[in-house]
């Protein structure tokens, strides 16, 4: 592309001329580049993109179970049946009586059977009312009576043959666990019964005594 010089005109500044020629040109050649552009840019609005494409991930299947085989039980033989030795029962043997005879020697008789002796027979306690030989009244305790503490005692006694207590069990109890103690000991240590009889012989017997603790009688 060739530029005609511009000639200079009467009453123009020849540097003016020359801008106004150079402008000229700018303009020209920025028109010619838009017209070029302008079929790339139409293109790129109009394309679209184009859709991505969907991947699909396989899953593996899931492994089958597949049960054991059944296990077979076999019996076992049985086992040889062992003979359980017989015990013999053991005897004692039987006693022979011997008599003398007129040459001077001994002839067997007929065994005679021994005769087991018998059992004893078990004393058990009985059930019984004794008289008292000796029961003394029961010392206060000090701690009960500074607690005004007072009430009965019932006992249950364990009287041996000769009258001698020989358990005492609270069967009662009188409220205070200092009263049950002292009627207790006291009679344990203290009293004495008339024993209980049965068949005329004196025997153990269990008797119910009352204690009774009473600060006006102290």
């Amino acid at each position: 592309m060739s530029f005609v010089r511009p000639q200079p005109v009467a009453g123009v500044h020849p540097d003016t001329a020359r801008i106004v020629a150079l402008s000229a040109a700018i303009a020209l050649n920025a028109a010619a580049l838009l017209a070029a552009l302008r079929p790339v840019a139409a293109t790129l609005s109009v394309a679209t993109p184009s859709p991505q494409a969907l991947r699909l991930i396989d899953h593996p299947a899931e492994p089958k179970i597949v049960p054991p085989p059944p296990v077979l039980l076999k019996p076992l033989p049985p086992r040889s049946a062992r003979a359980a030795p017989v015990v013999k029962p053991v005897s004692a043997p039987p006693q022979v009586a011997v008599v003398p005879t007129d040459e001077g020697t001994v002839a067997p008789t007929v065994p005679v059977p021994v005769e087991a002796a018998p059992p004893a027979e078990s004393s058990a306690p009985v059930e019984a009312t004794l008289a008292y030989v000796a029961a003394p009244p029961p010392t206060y305790p000090r701690v009960a009576i500074l607690a005004h503490m007072e009430g009965t005692v019932m006992l249950r006694v364990l009287v041996d043959e000769a009258g001698k207590p020989l358990e005492v069990v609270v069967e009662g109890s009188s409220g205070h666990a200092v009263l049950d103690k002292a009627a207790r000991e006291q009679v344990l240590a203290r009293w004495r019964f008339q024993p209980a009889t049965a068949g005329g012989k004196p025997v153990r017997a269990w008797a119910r005594i009352p204690v009774s603790f009473d600060l006006r009688k102290g």
